[in-house]
């Protein structure tokens, strides 16, 4: 839960600060904490995950083009090019390098079939597509305010992803394979 929250970290103070001031403050803010958060880790002598500077570096590149052009429709993208990316890389790495990303990344916590591994692998890729598209329907379409969306980007896609855990959960405790189970039996 520490690290969760900790990962949440710009996300909370973007929002926080969105309610008291507007669109740019927030992204500045959510820019600093992105830093912060790099620089916290780095100093306590943890290691900084791919997802940390991958976060960062897009919050960087389209909060400062948010602040510099004075556009918020470039950090209404942040969130769409990141689960895009993600999406992407897993999609890529399975379907051209036949390299499971979930699997590299969770393949010592957890015991799958190969199959299970790759439906695993797609259904994440799926959501991120999905909630990126979201994304961008409730920042674009007309059909909501800024307001709106600040709301739906920290709690709606956070909702929509604690919601796609617990599924993934339940789904992980049918198909996952008792420890012991050989090599073989795993294909």
């Amino acid at each position: 839960m520490k690290k969760f929250l900790f990962d949440l970290f710009p996300l909370i103070l973007f929002f926080v600060a969105y309610r008291f001031s507007d669109i740019y403050v927030a992204t500045a803010v959510a820019m600093v904490a992105g830093v912060a958060q790099i620089l916290y880790i780095k100093l306590t002598g943890q290691v900084i995950e791919t997802m940390h500077w991958v976060n960062l570096g897009i919050i960087v590149l389209f909060g400062g083009a948010t602040l510099y052009l004075h556009d918020e429709s470039f950090i209404k993208w942040k969130p769409t090019v990141l689960y895009w990316l993600f999406g992407a890389v897993m999609l890529g790495s399975q379907w051209l390098f036949k390299r499971n990303t979930l699997q590299k990344l969770l393949g010592q916590k957890v015991s799958l079939t190969d199959t299970g591994w790759s439906r695993l692998n797609s259904s994440w890729a799926l959501f991120f597509i999905i909630a990126g598209g979201l994304n961008l329907f409730v920042a674009f379409s007309g059909w909501f305010t800024e307001s709106q969306w600040v709301n739906f980007k920290v709690f709606g896609l956070m909702g929509l992803l604690i919601l796609f855990v617990l599924a993934q959960s339940v789904w992980l405790g049918k198909h996952m394979l008792p420890d012991d189970t050989p090599h073989e039996e795993k294909k």
